[in-house]
């Protein structure tokens, strides 16, 4: 072994094997955590975070990833019982959305497995994970977090099973789930069991979940929302829906109330969210001492999501956008917990020390790249407010978007030595730089922003996520008009030509989202079309639990107005969507004009296919716009 070299040298890591935790001078470890996917000591990688805060407070942690659940359950007796409990994560994705398509089919590759191998982990990790060490430690507490959990916390929809699955600790061993960022949560919880206090007595702290009996659900109250049960909302889809307007709105306050949900005579208690974290406690977290790096037990593997971004850098968490198919801030919540600049440019410099640097940052950004050091001007309102989005159907006037600080920030990374470019790879949220504020010096800054953002920190290709072209589809995306897209394309064509450069816009778009239809979709396809663009940032909307427009998907209803929505949830009617990001493909003529001549709609004919528009089309009937 090469010591201190970190591609080699273990001691450096947390102990993945009984050997390597005896070479620290450990008996047994007072934590183990399972996840599902390899063991990246990286701040982005959640297993390596809660393992370093849990080691930064003092507690000895080791890690098994992927273990294997098919043999004689070794890799689950290894370490034998751990002092205070086991940590449970199906991984850095919810199981299903790694494993199967939009169409339900199995995905061939995992990104989180090193060789991008598939079949390193079951189906709902969090589940078999937790029922085999229940069943091999009956009287060891198991925690479970990470998105898997995070996000199936109460009643939801699973697409890949098609219904309406409880609350994941109905289906799992485990005694808590910690949702959301975890940091606090489960030090807060290692040092109650540590001080002798039963897990089955710790039920108050922030962020978790748990199940009781059902006799402890309190009268309802501004603390207390009682939510529909499961069996009432599994007989009416409706009450499902309005349980996720509840759910949506608490997990984006910044003091929410306790939900509780009942099944038969269980009921589960979801904690409320923690405060965002202060940029103080952020950079306490992104700076303890990761290598960066896979463990060495992948010395000469390749893991491809650590190659995405090994020479990136997260700057915040959280994101207000409040999109209605992003699963973010039911995790991370909608306010901004930003990084100091310092810390910030710190890890650039260490990422400039990694042998394999080529001077180039892959990324400065963070769920959305351009809403670091964001907040609301007055922080009272923020507190009292309920609203999802902060930029839906327009930005908040609470807002502040002055963008002049990551203007500053990119300059100091640039002038860093070292230092060649620095890219923004992350979602930039175009409508948020572009809201004019009336504030001359914003206004100036932000404009400046949007010019320096396409100048010099664009990898040849901006990629920016407009999603539709359609206003009635945007508004139930909480996405702003398209209107604007043409506006960011206009000063992205200007700013290249002015500066002598190429570089193509590449916008994302969804098929199939709910309220879409396949009129949409051809009308999508005209715009794109004469944007002289071929899509290829494309995808059917796939539903993941815990989103506004997974509800919709499911019940369709609105859940904030109660209106029906239609939902393309058959395959065909997704395929007949889907079709329509690929008119310049010949194999679609054929079917698009004839889907398009029963939806009597010949002018959308004639725009997309100017030379099939013969007389045989003319006697259709032109249209009334949809």
């Amino acid at each position: 072994m090469s010591q201190n070299n970190p591609q080699r040298d273990t001691s450096l890591y947390l102990p993945t094997s009984v050997k390597e935790m005896k070479a620290l001078g450990w008996d047994r470890p007072d934590v183990v955590l399972f996840s599902g996917d390899a063991y990246v000591d990286h701040p982005s990688f959640g297993a390596a975070v809660i393992g370093r805060t849990l080691q930064n407070a003092g507690y000895k942690v080791a890690i098994v990833p992927q273990p294997n659940w098919q043999d004689d359950l070794r890799d689950f007796r290894k370490f034998g019982e751990p002092r205070l409990f086991f940590g449970v994560s199906a991984g850095a994705m919810d199981s299903m959305v790694n494993h199967y398509t939009a169409n339900r089919r199995k995905r061939s590759d995992d990104a989180y497995t090193p060789g991008g191998r598939h079949g390193a982990r079951p189906d709902y990790p969090t589940i078999v994970y937790s029922d085999i060490l229940k069943r091999i430690f009956p009287d060891i507490p198991v925690i479970a977090g990470g998105i898997e959990a995070s996000l199936r916390r109460l009643s939801h929809y699973d697409y890949w099973q098609d219904r309406l699955r409880p609350s994941i600790l109905l289906d799992t061993a485990a005694d808590i789930i910690i949702y959301g960022m975890g940091e606090k949560p489960i030090v807060e919880i290692a040092k109650r069991l540590e001080s002798g206090i039963s897990i089955r007595e710790i039920t108050d702290i922030p962020q978790t979940a748990l199940l009781l009996p059902s006799v402890q659900i309190p009268v309802a109250d501004d603390n207390n929302i009682i939510l529909n049960s499961f069996e009432e909302c599994i007989k009416d889809k409706s009450k499902q829906s309005r349980n996720f307007m509840h759910i949506e709105q608490q997990s984006n306050r910044m003091n929410g109330a306790i939900l509780w949900q009942q099944y038969g005579d269980k009921v589960v208690k979801i904690n409320p969210m923690l405060p965002p974290l202060t940029t103080e406690e952020v950079d306490k977290s992104f700076d303890l001492p990761y290598t960066r790096l896979p463990h060495p037990r992948y010395y000469g593997k390749t893991i491809p999501a650590y190659e995405m971004i090994r020479h990136s850098v997260c700057m915040h968490r959280g994101c207000f956008g409040g999109c209605s198919f992003c699963t973010i801030s039911a995790h991370q919540g909608k306010f901004i917990a930003s990084r100091s600049k310092q810390s910030i440019l710190s890890e650039v410099e260490r990422v400039t020390r990694m042998p394999d640097f080529k001077g180039y940052i892959s990324d400065l950004g963070g769920p959305s790249a351009n809403m670091w050091s964001m907040r609301g001007k007055n922080i009272d309102i923020c507190k009292k407010c309920m609203k999802p989005s902060c930029l839906h159907p327009k930005p908040c006037p609470n807002l502040n978007t002055d963008h002049s600080p990551l203007l500053d920030l990119y300059r100091s990374v640039d002038a860093i030595p070292g230092i060649k470019k620095s890219f923004i790879g992350s979602g930039v949220r175009y409508d948020l730089s572009m809201h004019a504020t009336g504030n001359r010096n914003i206004d100036s800054a932000n404009r400046k922003y949007n010019e320096e953002l396409i100048e010099k920190h664009v990898s040849g290709r901006l990629k920016v996520a407009p999603e539709h072209t359609e206003d009635k589809v945007l508004n139930l995306m909480r996405k702003p008009s398209f209107s604007q897209f043409y506006d960011f394309k206009k000063i992205f064509d200007d700013v290249n030509r002015k500066c002598g450069i190429k570089q193509q816009l590449i916008p994302y778009f969804i098929s199939s989202h709910p309220g879409c239809t396949e009129i949409d979709m051809a009308e999508l396809a005209v715009k794109t079309k004469n944007l002289d663009m071929h899509l290829e940032q494309v995808q059917d909307f796939t539903p993941t639990p815990m989103t506004l427009a997974t509800e919709i998907y499911y019940s369709g209803i609105h859940p904030y107005t109660g209106e029906r929505v239609f939902c393309a949830t058959r395959p065909e009617e997704k395929l007949a969507q889907r079709q329509y990001f690929f008119w310049y493909d010949k194999t679609y003529r054929q079917q698009i004009i004839k889907s398009l001549q029963r939806l009597k709609r010949s002018d959308l004919i004639s725009q997309l296919f100017p030379n099939s528009f013969t007389s045989k089309y003319q006697g259709h009937n032109r249209h009334k716009k949809h």
